[in-house]
């Protein structure tokens, strides 16, 4: 029977890049080079659009869970709230107040949600102290648990948390993983660094299931839903969504704001306390058992494994090109180069192939947050455009050596 519930929500938008490529002038200044490279007419209609439907609606919710004695995780990438400042500075100061609230932890997410561990785990490291340092500034509160880039998981991206100073991860609590363990308890790979498990299947009740009329659990109520948290075998579970969850990914009209206003009324009847992570952390640390990590990463998207990100040829080969940009810029000693290579390296841009040459309900996430506009370009048209992009800034580099 589980005595507490912790909740992570996640807000996050990609820094998209522009289809078709455009072609780069030798020469061209950082500023010009990022002019180019990514659509920011396009990132903004997106950003407005979601932050009409989920940011300043789903504020509103939290800040009244909040309230109402519900306790929240929340993490934000620095791409969301370099758009926020830019484009709607209310959405962020909306995101200020959920995190100033005492019922608040804020986690730490990898700056950029890129994939830079896989690439360069030192500057990983210093990167993750580095988006500790900003996040305290921004919002008054320091990170000291984090899920890297959508839950990316491994024994070497744990060593790499320990040197930054976090006391905790998250993780996804898939079986290839877990093993015969459940996600229900505190683990660790190093002492130093407490894993917290999503229980993935009560999470996308909410996340994924919701509106599903043809799911056997719908309509999902809250009632329920508390007795399902309370039934699990472990001390305490963890549930996590994305911040778009609710109002994007889920419409208003599905009940899903209605669902989660009633939630802490019935947690409550259940008797499950809602908890923060570092909370929990605290209360079971001295009781986490030891959770061996393998090299390969799991993450939260798809299956649980990397191959979401990188299991079909266009994939694997966009992998390769993000890391020569990342290393070519390097080279060249220019900080500003580096940082649109760091852009570059977004994982967005690898989940936003996954669909090729696959098909079911994972190649259907990847095509519902397909851009509109890169479809005209055709399949074939979409995966050669994108790889351009890539090897035009290559090439732009040039001028920089």
């Amino acid at each position: 029977m589980a005595d507490n519930l912790v909740i992570y929500v996640v807000a996050h938008q990609p820094r998209r890049v522009r289809l078709p490529a455009n072609v780069i002038p030798p020469g061209a200044s950082p500023q010009e080079i990022s002019r180019l490279l990514f659509d920011e007419s396009m990132n903004e209609r997106y950003f407005r659009k979601v932050a009409r439907y989920s940011y300043k609606p789903a504020t509103a919710l939290w800040l009244r869970l909040l309230d109402s004695g519900l306790k929240l995780c929340f993490g934000i990438s620095y791409s969301l709230i370099e758009q926020a400042k830019r484009w709607d500075p209310a959405v962020l100061a909306g995101f200020q107040r959920i995190v100033s609230h005492p019922n608040t932890e804020l986690i730490g997410v990898e700056p950029y949600h890129s994939f830079l561990m896989l690439v360069d785990l030192p500057a990983f490291t210093s990167r993750m102290r580095n988006m500790a340092d900003d996040l305290t500034e921004l919002f008054g509160k320091r990170p000291r648990v984090t899920d890297t880039t959508e839950m990316l998981i491994s024994d070497t991206i744990v060593a790499a948390l320990e040197q930054a100073g976090f006391r905790g991860a998250l993780m996804d609590g898939r079986e290839w993983v877990m093993g015969w363990r459940q996600p229900t308890h505190l683990y660790y790979d190093r002492p130093a660094v407490k894993l917290l498990a999503r229980h993935f299947e009560l999470s996308d009740d909410v996340g994924y299931r919701f509106s599903q009329r043809q799911w056997a659990g719908w309509p999902l109520m809250a009632e329920d839903y508390a007795r399902w948290l309370n039934r699990t075998d472990g001390p305490f579970v963890m549930v996590g969504w994305d911040f778009e969850t609710f109002g994007e990914h889920q419409y208003y009209d599905s009940g899903v704001f209605e669902f989660m206003a009633a939630l802490p009324r019935y947690l409550k009847r259940e008797r499950v306390t809602p908890a923060t992570a570092t909370e929990v952390i605290n209360a079971y640390g001295g009781a986490a058992y030891q959770l061996p990590l393998s090299p390969f990463p799991a993450t939260w998207a798809g299956s649980g494994g990397a191959e979401f990100f990188l299991g079909n040829d266009p994939q694997r080969a966009l992998f390769q090109l993000m890391a020569a940009c990342y290393h070519k810029a390097q080279l060249t000693g220019n900080p500003e180069l580096v940082d649109i290579a760091l852009w570059l390296l977004q994982s967005d841009n690898l989940h936003l192939i996954h669909w090729w040459g696959r098909w079911g309900s994972e190649a259907e996430v990847s095509v519902y947050f397909m851009p509109d506009e890169w479809w005209p370009l055709g399949v074939d048209g979409i995966i050669w455009e994108q790889q351009c992009v890539y090897r035009n800034f290559l090439n732009a580099l040039d001028s920089y050596l």
